[in-house]
């Protein structure tokens, strides 16, 4: 499937015209795989997920009704998160959201055909999640934290506002495979410009 195609497909889940989407309650109902990396009580995850349904029903999909919302939350375990993943792909939904990078491998692991938009990943390239920002390829697509050229911006800041401060330190999880802090083969330091 093209990018075009599959962004074209989940724009128009979200994006139809409520009389578009009362005409196609005849037919079948659409299904949406949801898998994010929060726990099921996490207060800003509930607060995205009600977001989510809430436009949805404005433009007339109503969850039930002509559209199914399967929701899996893994929690930050990297095993529950690869079978919710299988379970999901088992559902066969029209597209998933994957909320988080954690998810995202598991989910390309268990399927390569169903369409996957995610949100709040770091480097999807980087981690082999799309080819390209511009040309992601495969049947994943979606919307980055940040642009890491951005975290030159932020020392530029730093040295504007405590001009002494000459070295910095990054936190990172080491395991994400990619992410700020992955400078020349070198997963812990970045340099820092001393001018």
């Amino acid at each position: 499937m093209r990018r075009r195609e599959f962004v074209g497909l989940l724009g128009g889940a979200v994006a139809a015209p409520s009389v578009t989407a009362r005409a196609q309650q005849a037919e079948r109902v659409r299904r949406i795989g949801m898998l994010l990396s929060l726990a099921t009580d996490d207060p800003e995850g509930q607060a995205r997920i009600m977001v989510f349904v809430g436009a949805l029903q404005e433009l007339g999909w109503i969850d039930g009704r002509n559209v199914r919302i399967d929701t899996r939350w893994g929690a930050a375990d990297a095993d529950r998160i690869r079978r919710y993943a299988s379970e999901l792909v088992a559902l066969a939904p029209d597209v998933i959201f994957a909320g988080g990078g954690s998810v995202m491998g598991p989910l390309l692991q268990a399927t390569r055909t169903i369409p996957i938009v995610f949100a709040q990943v770091t480097d999807p390239v980087g981690a082999g999640f799309v080819d390209s920002l511009a040309r992601p390829g495969g049947n994943a697509t979606g919307f980055i934290n940040f642009d890491y050229s951005i975290g030159a911006k932020w020392l530029e800041l730093i040295k504007e506002i405590a001009p002494h401060v000459t070295r910095v330190a990054v936190l990172r999880d080491p395991n994400i495979a990619s992410g700020p802090g992955t400078v020349g083969g070198h997963p812990n330091r970045v340099p820092i410009s001393r001018g």
